[in-house]
């Protein structure tokens, strides 16, 4: 291979260069993935391009038997740049999880490259605080600007919080946003060492997540995540959508700074912020009835019913400030009817609306103002519940207020000392696992895969909520093994089935596998 030096290369220095990939190559290439879980879900494995000269990540589904997952879809971003504005704009779709590709290496805005694919495949693997010290070092190293030449010193008033600091940020360059911010509150003598700034961030965000600032709105499914208000127009007329671009950069400056915000998104959001594949199962943390609708109409057309006997078009019917409108889900859809033959085709609609369509702006302006930050293929790295995990933190988890706000039903109701020793003793396992093999991440992870998410209420377990807004206490299940290999969740309710074990081995096996599989989206039968 010939290579021509750069021309600032002295004599002993060192040159990396990355060698082109031949068709010859291809298995090699094929071979190496970023894999999510540790058994069958969505992965990213490499896609050889035409002249043989670079690479990109696809995603593939391993669990080609699974009829949602078929179904799966993914953001796609168009960026373009409208005439006479400062920043950046993009049409944002939903496009089939096996059509989305993303380049394998990751370049600075030169176009020289900043982490090969070889270096994210490597990373990948690692565990959760190893990949978010490569990623602050990569920021750090390659993307900030150095202080010297040039930082931000952004003032505002306490009385005018957002405000000020949406004038401020929005005001900035992509370039801008790589610097150092210093920030001053106004007739405060403090000095920013770094606790101004972490305040800052949690001052913001917990003003802008704020449910009565008309922006987001409560989860139907869980109290602790926020999802966005499709009516946020109506509380913002002219601002909401600026509001939007302004939290999505907070969030990527917060990655790229390693600060911490407050408040915590539905999953599909975050999925959407990495291009995460999304699905039928994500409508639950948006509408918990309309998933227990979708559930029971494929159970009904599965029994022999006939979906035309109920009734359904292609439309849906919402409620804004006291007055119905009927929205289309496909081009005259008020007039076309729900069938067995087209159920499928009225699910994907129904999932393109509420995970999309819905909340489309919104959306577009949350993506675009975190990618102005950072750079997305850093982020291939990780899953959405890591995403969550490195912008809310890990939650400070008090394991004795955890088991004493617990409720159990099933086989594990009125256990007590007397109670069967295999009942009794699988609770004891439970608690030991997490308490002497998970470690603070693993936790978190078990919050999620039970909750929704890692969130925890100020006031502990004992007020943890349902999808109705009333307390429901964190529940364990027990279940006969017979009818589960896996432990299995249920977010509405707090709830986590939990089969009877043979031994503690076996329970933290397949708890261990359930809860880092959470993150492929799939539930494990």
């Amino acid at each position: 291979v010939l290579v021509t030096a750069p021309q600032n290369v002295q004599p002993g220095d060192r040159v990396r260069f990355q060698l082109p990939l031949s068709a010859t190559s291809m298995n090699n290439v094929t071979a190496i993935r970023l894999s999510y879980g540790q058994s069958t879900g969505w992965t990213r494995t490499l896609k050889l391009e035409v002249n043989g000269r670079g690479v990109k990540f696809q995603w593939v589904n391993l669990d080609e038997d699974d009829e949602r997952q078929q179904h799966a879809y993914v953001r796609h971003m168009q960026y373009y740049m409208p005439p006479g504005e400062q920043h950046r704009t993009a049409y944002v779709t939903l496009i089939p999880a096996k059509d989305s590709i993303i380049p394998g290496n990751v370049y600075d805005d030169m176009g020289e490259i900043v982490v090969s694919y070889q270096n994210l495949v490597g990373i990948q693997a690692k565990k959760l605080d190893n990949k978010a010290e490569w990623l602050q070092q990569i920021c750090r190293s390659r993307l900030a600007i150095d202080y010297a030449q040039g930082h931000m010193r952004i003032n505002v008033r306490r009385a005018y919080l957002l405000a000020d600091s949406v004038d401020a940020i929005m005001s900035l360059t992509r370039t801008d946003l790589r610097k150092t911010f210093r920030f001053e509150f106004w007739n405060e003598p403090g000095i920013d060492a770094g606790g101004l700034t972490r305040e800052w961030f949690h001052l913001v965000t917990n003003e802008i997540f704020n449910p009565d600032f008309g922006l987001w709105q409560y989860s139907s499914a869980n109290q602790m995540c926020l999802m966005i208000n499709p009516a946020s127009e109506m509380s913002h007329p002219n601002e909401h959508l600026t509001y939007f671009r302004f939290l999505g950069r907070v969030l990527g400056k917060a990655l790229f700074e390693r600060q911490l915000v407050n408040g915590h998104m539905v999953r599909h959001l975050y999925k959407h912020l990495l291009g995460f594949p999304v699905n039928m199962d994500d409508i639950e943390m948006v509408d918990n009835s309309l998933f227990s609708s979708l559930e029971k109409l494929m159970e009904y057309k599965e029994n022999g019913g006939d979906v035309k006997d109920l009734a359904l078009d292609f439309s849906v019917r919402e409620e804004c400030m006291g007055f119905a409108t009927t929205k289309e889900l496909i081009p005259g859809g008020a007039d076309i009817d729900v069938t067995n033959d087209n159920l499928a085709e009225y699910i994907d609609a129904i999932v393109r609306y509420q995970l999309l369509e819905r909340t489309r702006p919104q959306v577009t302006e949350l993506i675009l103002g975190f990618y102005d930050v950072i750079e997305e293929g850093l982020l291939t790295v990780f899953d959405f519940q890591e995403l969550e995990l490195l912008v809310c933190g890990l939650p400070r988890i008090d394991l004795q207020d955890w088991q004493k706000n617990t409720e159990y039903t099933g086989r594990f109701e009125n256990v007590t000392e007397s109670t069967a020793v295999s009942e009794n003793e699988v609770i004891q396992w439970f608690w030991s696992v997490v308490e002497q093999d998970f470690d603070v991440e693993m936790r978190a992870r078990l919050l999620q895969f039970v909750t929704g998410t890692s969130g925890v209420p100020a006031q502990g377990f004992s007020v943890l909520q349902g999808n109705d807004g009333n307390i429901r206490k964190f529940t364990i299940h027990g279940v006969e093994l017979e009818m589960y290999v896996f432990p299995r969740a249920h977010t509405c309710f707090n709830r986590i089935d939990l089969p009877l074990y043979t031994s503690r081995d076996q329970l933290l096996e397949k708890l261990k596998l359930a809860v880092q599989m959470e993150a492929t989206g799939f539930g494990i039968e």
